[in-house]
């Protein structure tokens, strides 16, 4: 008699991704915000922001991805977290941690350009759609009057302070 065939191994769950999205006051009611083109998504807008890399604080996360991302460099210690936005909009949770810098008017550079087409400053009554998901779940946590919508599934944990 033959055996049966062994049934293929499921598919591991994909992990969790864990970031921060960066919200770059300029001090004089505009935003930091990139053109991003990443492959296999459709064009939209976003913070500066990233994956955590192990060891890393969200506030240290923050600062290395705005460097990396725009050449602004702002110390991890002067970046607050605002709230924690968890979404499954990927099929998979991400967890994306709403973190201010302080205010800057220094030149953003594109320096990841398979990623992002330019960084402008807008008014933050005026910001360009459609913005990336977690950007602007991001954003709402800073401003809450904008009209943020929110998938099912998405929950914010605001920070106490």
């Amino acid at each position: 008699m033959t055996p049966a065939p062994t049934p293929a191994p499921a598919a591991a769950p994909a992990a969790p991704l864990l970031g921060a999205g960066v919200i770059v006051p300029t001090g004089d009611g505009r935003v930091l915000v990139g053109r991003r083109i990443t492959a296999g998504e459709p064009p939209t807008w976003s913070l500066p922001g990233g994956k955590v890399d192990l060891g890393e604080s969200f506030e240290q996360t923050a600062a290395r991805e705005l460097a990396e991302e725009t050449g602004i460099v702002l110390p991890a210690e002067r970046m607050r977290v605002l709230a924690v936005h968890l979404d499954h909009e990927l099929g998979r949770p991400r967890l994306t941690a709403a973190v201010l810098a302080p205010p800057s008017l220094a030149e953003a550079l594109v320096t990841e350009p398979h990623a992002c087409a330019g960084w402008e400053r807008f008014p933050v009554d005026a910001l360009p759609e459609p913005m990336f998901h977690p950007s602007a779940l991001v954003l709402g946590s800073w401003l809450p009057e904008l009209d943020v919508t929110r998938a099912a599934g998405t929950h914010t944990y605001p920070v106490a302070r």
